[in-house]
């Protein structure tokens, strides 16, 4: 009975320590420091929350830029972020890849170079909203073409949208899909 208090003490001041307190305090200073990655990095147009900047959305629409394709089901699901978990010398990614090429060729007739890798390979979260700045111009003409506009006016959104490395030395430069279609939209305005 010596050790039962002291045990029950101890477990219930370390639960409201660690469990209440301290989640409490970082609670209040990351919306301090940091309200908008807080608040899930959400993107607004005309005050209705329309994604985050963090994670990716189904594009398929030819007017649009496409993101990477995404491994979770359904589709950009934060709550099954995963990979394929599929490996480079399995038939199932193999086909999986090979029938996005296809589809990725059949939508850009007039691109003759390879496909960029990350239009048709899912990123290992399954989530990733960039894509590189060659897949993004590897879709210029398709969308120039769809939405009547002329390509160095795709071309320049397309420059103007992309991210540098996080620190000047981390990642590479990137493209975010969903802000790029945002600033694609405004075009026609």
């Amino acid at each position: 009975m010596k050790l039962i208090r002291p045990a029950v003490v101890l477990f219930l001041l370390l639960t409201i320590v660690t469990g209440v307190i301290y989640p409490l305090i970082i609670t209040v200073a990351a919306q301090a420091i940091f309200p908008n990655q807080a608040n899930g990095s959400l993107l607004e147009k005309e005050g209705k929350i329309i994604g985050s900047h963090l994670i990716g959305q189904q594009f398929d629409d030819p007017k649009y830029f496409w993101g990477r394709p995404s491994a979770t089901t359904p589709a950009y699901n934060g709550a099954s972020s995963s990979g394929s978990n599929l490996g480079p010398t399995n038939p199932d990614l193999f086909k999986a890849v090979s029938e996005r090429i296809d589809n990725l060729k059949k939508a850009h007739p007039e691109q003759v170079g390879a496909v960029p890798m990350d239009l048709v390979t899912a990123s290992a979260s399954g989530l990733d909203p960039h894509i590189s700045p060659v897949a993004a111009e590897y879709q210029i003409e398709r969308i120039a073409r769809e939405r009547s506009l002329p390509v160095q006016e795709i071309e320049k959104l397309v420059r103007e949208s992309i991210e540098d490395r996080t620190f000047g030395l981390l990642g590479e430069p990137r493209v975010n899909v969903l802000k790029l279609n945002l600033k694609l939209d405004e075009l026609k305005k």
